[in-house]
This record gives structure tokens, sequence and C-alpha cells, in this order.
């Protein structure tokens, strides 16, 4: 997921040191019919953005977000809190 996100940045012409981009993610696992199976994954997102490109970056996001919302994934839930600092 960092690296998609990374690359969506990087076709808005923001590049990103590897210091300033970063991910959290915890996977939820439940106990469905005996077994467990994922169920929701929650991705926190800390980026270090150029001056300027906060209104890119976020419309980015919204994006990044969606896709990963709408990717059939044996029902996971996705939640994406970000963070961005210029």
């Amino acid at each position: 997921m960092l690296g998609t996100l990374n690359g969506a940045l990087e076709v808005r012409e923001i590049r990103l040191d590897p210091d300033a981009i970063m991910a959290r993610v915890t996977g939820i696992n439940e106990i469905v019919d005996g077994l467990p199976v994922l169920t929701r994954v929650e991705i926190d997102y800390r980026l270090r953005i150029p001056k300027g490109t906060r209104e890119v970056v976020e419309r980015a996001l919204e994006r990044h977000a969606a896709a990963a919302s709408s990717t059939p994934s044996a029902g996971v839930a996705y939640r994406q809190p970000v963070s961005l600092a210029e």
C-alpha cells in the first residue's frame, strides 16, 4: 500500500524522501466459524510533504483510500488515517 501511494504521488510530480513517508499497518483478525480471519486493516500514514503540495496530496490520498476500499478482499474493511506535515 505504501509503494502504491508513493507511486501515485510521484505521478503527480511529488517526490518524498524515504524518511518523509511512513505507514503503520495493523491487521485485525476475528474468529469466524472457528477460524481466524483478517477482517480489518488499519493503515496510519505519516507524510512530510513539500510546501504548497497539500491539496494535490490530499486528492491523491482520497483516490488511494477509495481504491483500497473498493478492492474485493474477502470483505476486509480499510481505515486510513493520515498525518500530513509540510
